[in-house]
């Protein structure tokens, strides 16, 4: 991995359950220093590998011939690499090295939005990555079918987990609960009459932040008691424009990130993911478990996560008037909201819990590795 907090936010109920039949080991960038150490009871080792997010060529290499050494060191059983660039050098690493299971997990395409020989330059990346693996994972069944048609990977040689989802939800950490709501809008805020729209995620042109924002503005002169909060790294500094665009309104906060999502979503009434790509989406299911109704766009990855008309509503990605129309009709109709809320969090029950999905994991080891 390129980065612990992968494994911090996604990975620790499956080393729960994956430890109790196997040893585990962890590869990232553990930096000395770096805000970002991690530290798990299940996991055997930890081993420090210099692999950046970034491209450089010199780095890479360097991490490449480290990792191999340290992999062909420990001739491990399997190999599983999460995130693009910890996939590419990971998966050749194990090739190199002669690790037989390498598999590699994909969670989405930054590709998909790019355009030219740069798209083309991702989608070959993708490519090695899969010709180098003996098996790969995807985290969504639609975002399967995209990658089987645009002829990154094969039907045979790949597979879903479950109905999807890198890691499930926690049923037990997000459980909706009244008095944590009206603290956090109190803290927030937020009056009784306040119907508060909520963004939680990185904020950057791909997530649909900014047409997000000019849906709401034409929400805003239509009502007064509307509101929108975003939560989340302004990865691509887009704040100030955010602000602009809806002329330094009341209406509009911006909390930051936050290590605590359980307890922020539930200030919100309707959870919004515009996203113009997506790998799967694990703040939609986040938030239906907290019986929010949710308001998200048609890209492929988030095809799984809600149930249209049932648990969200769907709009055209980028559709400024289309969101609009979306809140509009949760704003006119609190029956709705309820119905999809309560709707979502069953739908998550049954298919996303880190239960169900670290059950699957298991599974999958148990038949690879026999």
């Amino acid at each position: 991995m390129a980065t612990p907090l992968t494994a911090q936010f996604f990975l620790q109920k499956h080393f729960e359950v994956l430890s109790a039949e196997f040893d585990l080991y962890m590869v990232a960038n553990m930096e000395p220093g770096s805000p970002n150490q991690f530290s798990s009871q299940y996991l055997t080792a930890i081993h420090h590998v210099d692999i950046s997010r970034e491209i450089n060529l010199v780095r890479d290499f360097k991490s490449l011939i480290n990792l191999r050494k340290y992999l062909a060191k420990m001739s491990f059983d399997a190999v599983l690499s999460v995130t693009p660039k910890a996939g590419l050098i990971g998966i050749l690493a194990s090739r190199l090295a002669g690790i037989k299971n390498r598999i590699h997990i994909f969670t989405g395409q930054v590709w998909h939005t790019k355009k030219g020989w740069f798209k083309r330059l991702l989608m070959g990346l993708d490519q090695f990555i899969f010709y180098n693996s003996s098996f790969v994972l995807v985290d969504g069944q639609a975002q399967r079918t995209f990658l089987i048609d645009s002829g990154i990977i094969s039907q045979a040689k790949s597979a879903v987990l479950g109905k999807g989802s890198i890691s499930g939800v926690d049923t037990l950490r997000f459980q909706p609960n009244s008095e944590i709501r009206q603290t956090w809008r109190t803290k927030l805020g937020y009056g009784a009459d306040d119907l508060v729209f909520m963004f939680l995620g990185r904020t950057n042109h791909d997530k649909g932040i900014i047409e997000l924002t000019k849906a709401f503005r034409k929400l805003s002169l239509k009502y007064e008691h509307v509101r929108l909060l975003y939560v989340g790294f302004d990865e691509d500094k887009l704040i100030p424009t955010i602000k602009g665009i809806l002329n330094d309104s009341p209406a509009f906060c911006f909390y930051g990130p936050t290590p605590i999502p359980e307890l922020l979503l539930q200030a919100c009434d309707v959870f919004c993911l515009p996203s113009h790509r997506e790998g799967f989406g694990t703040s939609i299911i986040e938030a239906s478990l907290l019986e929010k109704p949710v308001i998200c766009s048609d890209t492929y990855g988030l095809m799984e996560t809600i149930v249209a008309g049932e648990t969200g509503l769907r709009h055209p990605v980028g559709d400024v008037d289309a969101i609009f129309d979306c809140m509009d009709k949760l704003v006119k109709s609190k029956e709705l909201r309820n119905s999809l809320g309560s709707n979502g969090n069953k739908y998550v029950h049954q298919y996303f819990s880190a239960e169900k999905i670290s059950a699957e994991w298991l599974k999958f080891f148990r038949k690879t590795l026999q």
